[in-house]
């Protein structure tokens, strides 16, 4: 009858035994669980890290690479050309408007290439106070134009892209006239002071035998070549009459100059910057 009581005692023991080794398992169990879930999870984390590192560069680099393809030329037309509002035909129509019975004798956006003796001035603006115009005399800021004709300098200076041009009276005077090609307003108009009785004769006669406009020129080389005239000017054909010479920049921002016969608006020469 003392047996029993032993027996029982041995079994609740195992019992327990076996139900501390069960928790004991269940817990190990879960901890493994947890640890291939975290293991996984982060796993997921550091590929789709990976998978951006390799997109974001490829984004930045776009711009820059496009921009690379273009010549130190073609970014400065395009510079200056987006920045201009006034085209042409405005700047051509305010120009002759200052200066009674003028005609167009050369036109040209500055800071576009360096044709003409002109030198472009840093982005596109206005030539320095004091120093030289494209015609060569000096053009004091807020001096009165010589001779009393047209418009009043209110400044040398002008933000942004200017229009300079060449307006000559009937007995070959030629008038300097800048315009901003923002909002198309006169910067400055004076005679200029550097013109002799040869040179005046030699713009006279030019414009005589020019029958044709420089309207009409550039009319013709846009149709020849889709783009913004950036210059036209009246110039000797080898001694074979005259012609409008006449500056396109395409959307290639490529500059392709045309020289128009000025009697019969035929093409003469034709020919592509690459640069």
């Amino acid at each position: 009858m003392r047996l029993e009581p032993r027996r029982t005692n041995s079994a609740s023991s195992r019992s327990r035994t076996l139900k501390a080794v069960g928790a004991l398992s269940l817990a190990a169990a879960t901890a493994v669980l947890m640890t291939g879930c975290g293991q996984s999870s982060d796993s997921a984390t550091s590929a789709a890290t990976s998978e951006a590192a390799k997109i974001v560069p490829q984004k930045q680099t776009t711009s820059p690479s496009a921009s690379a393809k273009m010549t130190e030329d073609q970014q400065e037309r395009k510079k200056v050309l987006d920045e201009t509002k006034v085209g042409f035909e405005d700047a051509a129509g305010t120009a002759t408007g200052e200066v009674a019975g003028g005609k167009l004798v050369e036109l040209d956006l500055e800071g576009v290439d360096d044709d003409n003796g002109q030198s472009p001035s840093p982005s596109g603006s206005g030539s320095p106070t004091g120093s030289a115009s494209p015609s060569g005399s000096a053009s004091p800021s807020g001096s009165a134009s010589p001779s009393g004709t047209g418009s009043p300098s209110a400044s040398a200076e002008a933000e942004g892209p200017v229009w300079v041009a060449d307006v000559a009276e009937k007995d070959g005077t030629i008038h300097t006239v800048r315009i901003n090609a923002v909002d198309g307003k006169v910067i400055e108009a004076r005679v200029d002071a550097d013109q002799d009785a040869d040179d005046k004769k030699k713009t006279a006669d030019r414009l005589a035998q020019a029958t044709q406009t420089p309207q009409q020129a550039a009319k013709v080389a846009t149709e020849k070549k889709k783009g913004t005239v950036t210059s036209v000017s009246l110039d000797d054909n080898d001694g074979k009459g005259v012609v409008w010479k006449v500056d396109v920049v395409g959307s290639d921002w490529k500059k392709t100059t045309f020289d128009i016969d000025a009697k019969n608006d035929t093409i003469v020469r034709e020919e592509t910057d690459e640069d």
